[in-house]
């Protein structure tokens, strides 16, 4: 089940963090296949791989694993793949110093020669990865794409046209395609849209009219999404200096509400996304100003937060996971919420309603209180005894 096997070798991968119920692979057929290529297939030789290699968008470091003895540098919007390709590379005896992490809000090397694109979910990440990439590369660099068919699109194969140069695709093999890309250094692509801010709607509470900004691959990055809308019409009224988390922050506009109702309260804003969490700093301290407090956390939710030392968490959790549709991360969220907190502590959610999160509530905290609903979303209430 945990095998890929190529000819460079077969590797143990696991997703991060490894959990024994989770059947999904930390690999799928397009990172086969773009392996398969990279090692020759048919009449095309094998690709040169002495230069530097970049791979972006890495799941779970499968692709950095198994290129691992070219030393390559792993560019990722996610701290949990940047932990798996830790997890992958200890596993299968390679060595970790030869791959190089790098988070998508870093400058990527001065010279790329080989350029590994795992096609993200989020065109807009793509999008502004492509800008800041294209000046690294030369009309040699060896491009390669590589995603599920259902994840490349004419759109995506116009971003790669538009901002790095001449492109094609493969056929597809396993539900999987790959995409061959030629650099033109020459290319009039415009400037990078990202990050893009707006302002809030009128109707939001504290935060009504102030405005957000987000950077590339964020949920609904180009406006406010409705389940948060209604969450922060319905955010707890707290006053006192106390510790409050705005757990998943993406842009951080609820973290901020919270602490324009608050001042007095710290806010820390957490989330797995590199992305994600320079937004939600952006959105903060354009808002707040420069005495606001708060700290902002990139990180596996709230594994690094002492124990007992939240008063109020405030949470929106993701109920996808890439392609796949889970309530693992909901779930590990919650009893995160639950250890941080201290008794008497509250976990605030907004979730659709049939996701049946108050059934995980109890499950976890013992109790759950509806707080508010409409016809899509509920407003949970959990408190820590």
């Amino acid at each position: 089940m945990n095998h890929l096997t190529t000819s460079l070798g077969e590797y143990d991968l696991v997703r991060f963090p490894e959990d024994p119920r989770d059947r999904l692979r930390a690999w799928d057929a397009a990172d086969e296949y773009l392996l398969r290529h990279l090692e020759g297939t048919g009449d095309a030789p094998p690709a040169d791989l002495s230069g530097t290699v970049v791979v972006v968008g890495d799941r779970w470091g499968a692709l950095a694993t198994a290129l691992s003895g070219c030393r390559p540098v792993q560019i990722t919007d996610s701290f949990l793949t940047q932990q798996a390709t830790r997890v992958n590379l200890e596993r299968n005896g390679a060595d970790a110093s030869g791959v190089r992490l790098l988070s998508t809000q870093e400058p990527p090397p001065e010279r790329i020669d080989v350029l590994l694109i795992r096609v993200p979910k989020s065109l807009a990440l793509l999008e502004d990865q492509l800008h800041r990439l294209a000046p690294h590369v030369h009309a040699g660099t060896v491009v390669v794409g590589t995603g599920m068919v259902k994840e490349i699109h004419t759109s995506t194969l116009r971003l790669f046209e538009r901002i790095l140069g001449t492109t094609r695709t493969s056929l597809a093999v396993k539900k999987a395609r790959l995409i061959f890309c030629t650099p033109d250094p020459g290319l009039a692509r415009g400037d990078d849209p990202w990050p893009y801010s707006y302002a809030l709607p009128s109707d939001v509470g504290v935060v009504s009219g102030l405005t957000v900004t987000n950077h590339a691959g964020i949920f609904c990055a180009e406006r406010l999404d409705i389940g948060t809308r209604f969450f922060l019409r319905h955010l707890p009224g707290r006053r006192g200096p106390e510790r409050v988390v705005d757990l998943g922050c993406g842009n951080g506009v609820v973290g901020t509400a919270a602490a324009l109702a608050n001042p007095e309260a710290e806010v820390l804003f957490v989330d797995e996304s590199f992305q994600a969490v320079a937004s939600a700093q952006a959105t903060f301290r354009a808002n707040a100003g420069a005495d606001g407090k708060a700290e902002f956390l990139v990180g596996d939710g709230l594994s690094g937060v002492p124990e007992g030392t939240v008063d109020l968490v405030l949470n929106n959790p993701p109920f996808h996971s890439h392609q796949a549709t889970t309530d693992a991360t909901a779930r590990r969220m919650f009893a995160g919420a639950r250890d941080a907190l201290r008794p008497g502590g509250e976990l605030w959610v907004i979730g659709n309603r049939h996701l049946g999160y108050h059934v995980v509530l109890r499950r976890i905290f013992g109790n759950s209180e509806l707080v508010a609903s409409d016809p899509k979303f509920v407003v949970l209430r959990a408190v820590k005894r």
